[in-house]
């Protein structure tokens, strides 16, 4: 409204986009490797030792929009069809955005892998059962699951285990014979959800974390750190002068209480304008403290290159992720990384 919005330049090339390379059964696993494929925005595609095939976030339209002719559109394509993915055990969806929470996606995939199970945050599983799917755990923040599946027919079973005083950090290890385990938490971030303009707030938001075959991993989903006021461009809000400012304390909790990770897979995009996205969305500089905060050892940046939802230049995240770990001290590559949209990466 105060003409202050630009939109950035999307002319390719930008993000490059490759075909992915999925293990085609779980036999390929690695005993002590974890590979995790980005397929653009917050959709990432993890392949645990042990079997276990995990999918968060899934959006695979052209729109993030409840249209297909209005909202925002792709400038970089998909790098894969839902068929093309070999086994889905479990999604995990963070919230109900629609850049993070699709109808079509969500039914495709259902039908195309009738035995996965979808968990989800508070009030979300109305959702899902008027969509035709019941294989769905509605869970809570700091509620934790067990999960004990058939490594052959897929059928799997949920108990819960939720410790919420006491860390819950033991990484079930590969099972012999013919079970797969895995410890499934629900976990705080900082963000809200909406499918309606009348509906904000009414179903959780959540980051998750997996743990199976002796790997583990953080997924942060959507979520702001702390909250900046309006200051002039270019004042860095990391200075001395802010550092009375608000920041989510759930982070540092995430990484007593459950960390540490492998793997975590922490959001970096659409952070622009600062004073008004910022309780909602990390910039990089936030998205390294939340990754030193929830003890990661490594991470990939999530929730950018896909599509536009926020001014800022679509190349510029991964520059101020250089920029920011550099600030922190930390190695400018191989820490916290990016990689083409379809590329997978081992941990």
């Amino acid at each position: 409204m105060n003409g202050q919005w630009k939109d950035p330049d999307t002319t390719p090339p930008t993000v490059t986009v490759i075909e992915p390379n999925f293990l085609s059964t779980r036999e390929e696993s690695k005993p002590d490797a974890l590979r995790a494929t980005w397929l653009g925005h917050a959709c990432y595609y993890v392949e645990f030792p042990g079997g276990l095939r995990v999918l968060f976030d899934p959006v695979f339209e052209d729109r993030c929009s409840p249209f297909t002719f209005l909202g925002p559109k792709r400038y970089t394509p998909m790098p894969c069809k839902i068929e093309d993915l070999p086994i889905v055990d479990v999604v995990l969806i963070s919230h109900s955005h629609y850049d993070h929470l699709s109808h079509p996606t969500v039914v495709a995939l259902h039908k195309a892998h009738p035995k996965a199970h979808f968990l989800v945050g508070l009030g979300l599983k109305k959702w899902f059962n008027e969509c035709g799917i019941h294989n769905v755990t509605e869970m809570d923040w700091w509620e934790d699951v067990d999960l004990k599946m058939n490594r052959e027919s897929g059928e799997k079973r949920l108990s819960d285990a939720s410790e919420i005083t006491t860390p819950s950090t033991k990484t079930p290890k590969a099972q012999s014979g013919n079970e797969i385990t895995a410890r499934i938490s629900c976990l705080p971030c900082q963000h809200t959800s909406a499918r309606t303009a009348f509906d904000k707030g009414h179903t959780l938001w959540a980051s998750w974390s997996v743990r199976s075959g002796g790997k583990s991993v953080w997924f942060g989903g959507d979520t702001g750190y702390r909250s900046v006021p309006e200051l002039p461009k270019g004042t860095d809000d990391y200075g001395p002068e802010f550092a009375n400012l608000p920041v989510c304390p759930a982070f540092k909790q995430i990484g007593e209480l459950r960390g540490p990770f492998d793997l975590g897979l922490i959001p970096i995009g659409a952070y622009d304008p600062r004073h008004i996205m910022s309780p909602m969305h990390a910039n990089p500089y936030d998205s390294v403290e939340i990754f030193q905060a929830t003890k990661c050892k490594r991470a990939m940046g999530i929730h950018w290159g896909t599509w536009v939802l926020t001014p800022e230049d679509v190349l510029e995240p991964p520059v101020l992720l250089r920029q920011a770990l550099k600030k922190k001290g930390i190695a400018e590559t191989g820490v916290f990384d990016v990689c083409d949209i379809g590329e997978s990466r081992e941990f």
